[in-house]
């Protein structure tokens, strides 16, 4: 039989780093890690980010999550949320980890950008990350007065990455091609303008009706509403630039006037595009 390997403990952090919007408190790598039981659950005070760096092991927790972690996997840690997580059997468990907590924390979680209900990230790639995580605390010394709030910055930016990298392959994994096709057809503004939802059916082998239940069905709602709200977001960008007249955009987006252009824009962003110019310009 094997020898056990030993646990071994590599902190990257000599002191937490603090913020007026966050801090991280700890940092670093585990080696032989020994897990949590899933039968005493732990609760911590605070946030922690966990990446798989080698082995296979479990996650659970109070909301009843039950998941298979293996190598680029992040599991994410919630305050006052009872959890456990640790080798299989005849898995050794490798671990980067970053203990943090904050406002800038908090409000992410009130948004819905980090959920409870979704704890484990499925990102692959673990070298990617796992370099991205080192270079939060090590590409900078961090005792100027500056580099805390850097190194935070740091660690919000692969935050970001890997919430969007684990939105998009969810969402490529639950969607079929047709829908993501369906999407960029309707969304974007081509050279020839906007294709219309009776258009783009048929372009994605599908007969309107059927198109639009489908797409209704799993984005809910209908094609011609996902289309009218981007077109309204690309003519509060268009607005934005300042390049184009309202009369221009109107035109573009196939409005028989400006009349019609501003109520509709009004419904969907809540000011006339005159008091948007005003409140994005000043002027």
């Amino acid at each position: 039989m094997p020898p056990v390997a030993k646990y071994r403990s590599e902190p990257w952090l000599q002191s937490p780093l603090r913020t007026p919007v966050g801090e991280i408190e700890l940092a670093g790598l585990l080696r032989n890690v020994p897990g949590i039981d899933p039968t005493g659950m732990r609760i911590l005070r605070r946030f922690t980010l966990v990446l798989m760096v080698e082995g296979k092991g479990y996650y659970r927790d109070a909301r009843g999550t039950r998941l298979e972690i293996g190598p680029g996997d992040v599991v994410l840690v919630f305050p006052e949320i009872a959890h456990a997580y640790g080798p299989l059997p005849g898995s050794e468990w490798t671990q980067i980890y970053f203990v943090f907590d904050g406002p800038q924390f908090q409000l992410w979680r009130a948004q819905g950008l980090l959920a409870p209900e979704h704890p484990v990230l499925r990102l692959g790639a673990m070298d990617y990350w796992r370099r991205r995580l080192l270079e939060v605390v090590k590409s900078e010394p961090l005792h100027t007065a500056g580099a805390p709030l850097r190194a935070l910055g740091r660690l919000l930016h692969v935050l970001t990455d890997m919430v969007a990298a684990d939105a998009e392959s969810t969402r490529q994994a639950g969607r079929d091609a047709w829908l993501e096709n369906s999407l960029r057809l309707l969304g974007d503004r081509g050279a020839a303008g906007w294709l219309t939802p009776q258009e783009v059916a048929p372009m994605v082998g599908l007969n309107y009706e059927n198109f639009r239940k489908r797409f209704v069905q799993l984005t809910h709602e209908s094609p011609g509403r996902y289309q009218k709200r981007r077109r309204l977001e690309w003519a509060c960008a268009a607005i934005y630039h300042g390049e184009t007249s309202l009369k221009q955009i109107a035109d573009t987006l196939g409005f028989c006037d400006v009349f019609h252009f501003s109520k509709a824009f009004k419904q969907e962003i809540g000011f006339t595009p005159s008091d948007y110019r005003r409140r994005v310009r000043g002027h």
